[in-house]
Parts: structure tokens; sequence; C-alpha cells
């Protein structure tokens, strides 16, 4: 999926590529290949018909008139100057037709480049606008105009294929957010069923402990429908009114409120957030993102482990960077933790608290935001998470 800072960027790269890709040079060899051949035609029948025009004094031919003074000499005088005449004039010939040959090969080239843009440029606008196109801004159409021809009929078939994806992404969230509003009806219901029962004049043991393990499971559940209701925000782009936010400042919360939580596993926090990584998007979004990174490091570390966060800016925007110990992974599984409910080794499955949605929701941010997310399972041991976001405007870099 590409954001919105890339859209630009990513459409260039296309034009170049297909201004210079292979089509574009086969069509231009093509066209340069036949100037070319017909140049050289056109010079190979130049030369054959001017051939036969240039002649000579037949051997033995000798002047009407002896008396006017012309003898055996002078006769072959005339023949060898006109001898020299036919080869300096062939010479001449031959030379201004390879100069002729070589001028015509380059614009032979030059006019083969020129056709195959022309040619190509209506398949350059659609790749750049198609490229243009996320799953953010699919309402966006090719509407390429000109006559029906084959070029159209693409760009046609293109609209037709984005008008369907938009109407599937659009059910696919109204979805989710509308079931994930619904079912918190039921559960309060069942909550509100679990405190009058408990509340019960000398409830029983049994309905007391009953009682605890559903609470466990619904507050699982909630959680669950929280996850859903945030990933749906985060992949429709609802990112209300931007702002600045640093991303230093995020981490230290997010490791302040969670003290608790690393004491129990002896987790060694370094922490290298330096301050200056600042980006433009959704505080509440982007806290999300950087707590689930977190939750995720001291959930999913061994006891004992190291958790390292830095934070890091450059030309190229702001950098949050999230390592955690453990064993070797295997990257191809790692480059499926993005997808809902994707987890690592039988020990994930079930984690209390977990809702197996941690790390899609921080992609749907990322990409939300511009950015790029890159999970690396570390030769060491452990997992290394890079958020790369758009810097915020006015930001040093």
């Amino acid at each position: 999926m590409l954001g919105p800072g890339q859209d630009a960027d990513g459409g260039k790269r296309s034009m170049s590529r297909l201004r210079s890709g292979t089509v574009g040079r086969r069509f231009t060899l093509l066209y340069a290949a036949g100037f070319l051949g017909s140049g050289i035609v056109l010079l190979a029948l130049t030369y054959l018909m001017s051939g036969g025009r240039i002649t000579d004094v037949a051997p033995g031919q000798a002047p009407a008139d002896p008396s006017a003074g012309a003898t055996a000499q002078q006769v072959a005088e005339v023949r060898r100057q006109l001898a020299e005449v036919h080869a300096q004039t062939s010479r001449q010939w031959l030379v201004g037709s390879l100069v002729a040959l070589v001028v015509m090969a380059g614009l032979s080239l030059l006019l083969g480049r020129i056709l195959a843009g022309r040619v190509l440029r209506p398949l350059r606008l659609i790749t750049a606008a198609t490229r243009r196109i996320s799953a953010e801004n699919l309402d966006e159409r090719l509407a390429v105009a000109g006559p029906v021809d084959e070029v159209k009929e693409l760009a046609d078939t293109v609209d037709g294929l984005l008008e369907r994806l938009e109407a599937s992404f659009v059910a696919q969230r109204r979805f989710v957010g509308n079931a994930s509003h619904e079912l918190r009806t039921p559960l309060a219901t069942m909550r509100a069923s679990l405190d009058v029962a408990v509340a019960k004049p000398e409830p029983s043991a049994q309905t007391v402990a009953l009682a605890g393990r559903l609470r466990t499971e619904l507050d699982r559940v909630d959680h669950l429908l929280d996850g859903f209701l945030l990933l749906a925000r985060a992949q429709h782009g609802a990112l209300g009114d931007p702002a600045p936010v640093a991303l230093d400042e995020l981490a230290r919360e997010a490791l302040a409120a969670r003290a608790a939580d690393l004491a129990p596993k002896e987790l060694t926090v370094d922490d290298d957030t330096r301050a200056g990584a600042r980006t433009r998007g959704s505080r509440p979004l982007l806290s999300r993102m950087v707590e689930n990174l977190v939750d995720n490091a001291i959930a999913h570390n061994e006891d004992g482990g190291t958790i390292r966060l830095a934070t890091a800016h450059d030309a190229g925007g702001a950098r949050l960077v999230v390592e955690t110990g453990g064993p070797v992974l295997d990257q191809e599984r790692v480059d499926r933790l993005t997808e809902p409910f994707e987890r690592l080794g039988a020990d994930r499955t079930g984690s209390e608290g977990s809702s197996g949605l941690g790390l899609s929701i921080v992609a749907a941010i990322v990409a939300a935001h511009g950015g790029r997310l890159v999970l690396l399972a570390r030769p060491a041991g452990g997992l290394r998470v890079t958020v790369e976001l758009p810097a915020a405007a006015g930001t040093e870099g």
C-alpha cells in the first residue's frame, strides 16, 4: 500500500521506468531500424539508378574527322580524364552516402524515441495515476479521455476494478465498525447479569468463581472489539486534526505506564530516545501505535531480557526503533506478523490480554500516516521493529 507521502515519488519513478524501460527501448529500436532500413534501400536504389548515367568513351572509338587534329594520344587522354572524373564522382557519392547514412542513423534513433514516447505516453499516465491510488483514495479514477481505442478500454477496465475495490473496502470497514458496536450491547447485558448474580445475598462459591471467569473472558472480548474498532479507524485513514507529535515523548509515556509490567519478567530497558523525532498526525493513534509496540516487546520477551527503544530524525523523516531479545525467529513468519491474529509459535496463541491485532493495528496506523513499518528478525535473537514516518513541517533534519 502506498502512503500519501509516496504518491508523487512513486509516480515519477514509474514514469522514468516506462520512459527508459524495456518496451520503450524496443519501440525505439524498432522505429529506428525501420527508418534506417528505408534509408539504406533508398540510397541503394539511387546508386543503382545513377550508375548507368556516368558514361565513358568506348574502346576503339576515334574522332570522326581526323583532319581536326585529333590523334590517338588525345583520345587516350580524354578517356583517362573521363575515368578520373568517374572515379572521383564515385568516391564523392560513396562518402556522401556514408555521411548521409550516419546522419540518418542518428535521426532514426531520435525519431524512434519520439514516436515511442508518444505511443507509450497514455500508458505512462495510466501507470502513474494507478500508483497514486491506494486504499485511502480508492474514490479516484483514471478517467482517460479520447477516442475509444485499446488504451481507453484498458483505462476503463482499471476504473471498473477500482470501483469494485472501493465498494468492497467500504463494505468491509462498515461491517467491522457496525459489528463491533452492535456486540457491545450484549456484552454490557452479560456484565450486568453477572453483577446481579454476584450481588445476591450469600452467593454460592461456584457462582462467584464462574462470574470471575466470565468477567475475564468478557474483558478479552471487549479488548478484541476495541482492537477491531481501532483497526477499522486506522485503515479508513480517520486522522482527525493532524498535529505535530514527538515520538520520544510517546515512547517515554508508554514505558512509564508499563513500569509495573517490566518488573515480573526482570526486563532491562535501554532508553535511547532523543528529542527532535517529530511527525505530524493523530496523537491518539500514534500513542496507541507506540503502546502496542511496547506491549508486544514486554509480552513476547524472555525473562531477564532487554528492550531497546530509540528515536531519531534525519532528512528522510522521524524514526522509532523497538528491539527485543529472545530466541532466533524465522524471517518469513515475522513478515506475516502484521496480518490479523498472526502469531509466532503456539505459545502466543491465546496469550492473556492479547487480541492478536497489535502489530496489525501498528501497520494500519503507520500506513495511514504515510510511513513504513519494517519487521526484522535479529540474528542474535529477538525482533527489531522500525517505524519510519514523514517529518513534521519545520523539523530540522
